[in-house]
């Protein structure tokens, strides 16, 4: 079975909402330190005390890609990412409403939609997130990690249970 590529991982449970990424990103694709200009945009949730980074998901079936009218988004194969070509965009800004996750911006000073273009294969935000909560891995691993990652919660948590009870 051929592998899909890689993909961003993000941990929201080990971000501390550094907005490290988000400047990174704007450095790398702009040359401007400058949050708004980022691919990747790190949400607060102020009442759980959360951060979550959120970055376009190079979706399989992609709405961005669906609903473009001049079909200005196609998916290059090679780095399973989905890109745009602004010799065709012609700004409409359908795939911005469209985005389920947010991930496609637009910017008002190019006049160009942008997002996550997973840095032609080496991801920024992954290599300056001390705290690997945004890795890039196989598509075909993601799952495992996933799982890998749930059975370590449960195994701490079914430690903690047992020392409670042995506390009783």
């Amino acid at each position: 079975m051929e592998s899909m590529g890689k993909v961003l991982v993000i941990n929201y449970e080990k971000c501390t909402g550094c907005r490290l990424c988000e400047l990174v990103c704007a450095v790398m694709h702009d040359g401007i330190s400058n949050p708004t200009r980022s691919r990747i945009k790190v949400m607060k949730w102020e009442s759980e005390g959360l951060y979550i980074p959120m970055s376009c998901q190079q979706c399989q079936d992609a709405p961005c890609m669906n609903v473009c009218p001049v079909k200005a988004i196609s998916r290059d194969e090679e780095l399973g990412r989905l890109v745009i070509d602004y010799d065709v965009c012609i700004g409409c800004r359908s795939c911005v409403a469209v985005c389920p996750f947010g991930a496609m911006s637009f910017n008002s000073i190019d006049k160009k939609i942008f997002k996550c273009d997973l840095c032609d294969g080496d991801p920024q935000c992954v290599r300056f997130c001390e705290i690997n909560a945004i890795e890039y891995v196989d598509a075909d691993d993601v799952s495992l990690l996933k799982k890998k990652d749930a059975a370590e919660r449960i195994s701490i948590a079914g430690k903690e249970a047992a020392a409670l009870a042995a506390q009783v």
